[in-house]
């Protein structure tokens, strides 16, 4: 009867001896080959997070800039609603004045030249604060910037063309104020289908 301290080790199973073994070049190529692949996947999901984390941020930060500039731009809308009817009630009061004539007072002269430079000083403020003044007489009617008030009969305007302006269009850096009280034209009784309303072209 033989111990088992009396084998072998010539007579160990094959696999037993494998496991001893170090590992050959081709196992160490394809270990290394997989780890590389593994971290190039990392590093790719890495950038990806990195690149939209950066875009997010830049969208927040364009986003954050776009919100102050409103703020800045039109955070005196109210200020400048008021502003603006200081300008019209100066314009009312230069046109109450009664009209130039060769004989005329010398102090409404005087008046009416000192009140047109204080309008003119004023409106010049006024458009470097980005807030304008438009006259709409002559042009076409525009529901953006217009109130219609009422309609004339005349031939001598299109229709639709605002023939008067009560008062004028005002507007912050592009953003309606106020809008221009105007009356419109339309086209006399003999120039349309007689019933008041104008012919619309129905052939296009």
């Amino acid at each position: 009867m033989s111990n088992e301290s009396d084998i072998n080790p010539a007579d160990a199973p094959p696999e037993a001896a494998n496991e001893d073994l170090p590992p050959t070049t081709d196992q160490l190529m394809q270990a290394a080959t997989a780890r590389i692949a593994e971290l190039e996947a990392e590093a790719a999901e890495m950038k990806d997070r990195w690149m939209r984390a950066e875009a997010e941020t830049a969208n927040v930060r364009a986003r954050a800039q776009r919100e102050i500039n409103e703020t800045r731009q039109y955070a005196v809308q109210k200020f400048a609603q008021d502003v603006v009817e200081a300008a019209e009630n100066l314009q009312r009061g230069i046109d109450s004045l009664p009209a130039a004539t060769d004989g005329e007072s010398g102090i409404i002269a005087r008046l009416r030249e000192g009140l047109a430079g204080i309008e003119r000083n004023f409106l010049a403020i006024l458009e470097r604060n980005g807030i304008q003044r438009q006259d709409p007489t002559g042009t076409a009617f525009d529901p953006n910037l217009h109130q219609a008030m009422g309609e004339e009969e005349t031939a001598a305007h299109s229709p639709g063309t605002v023939v008067r302006a009560w008062t004028p269009a005002w507007t912050l850096n592009g953003r309606l104020l106020r809008p221009a009280m105007v009356v419109v034209a339309k086209a006399p009784p003999g120039e349309i289908g007689g019933d008041g309303a104008a012919r619309l072209d129905t052939t296009a």
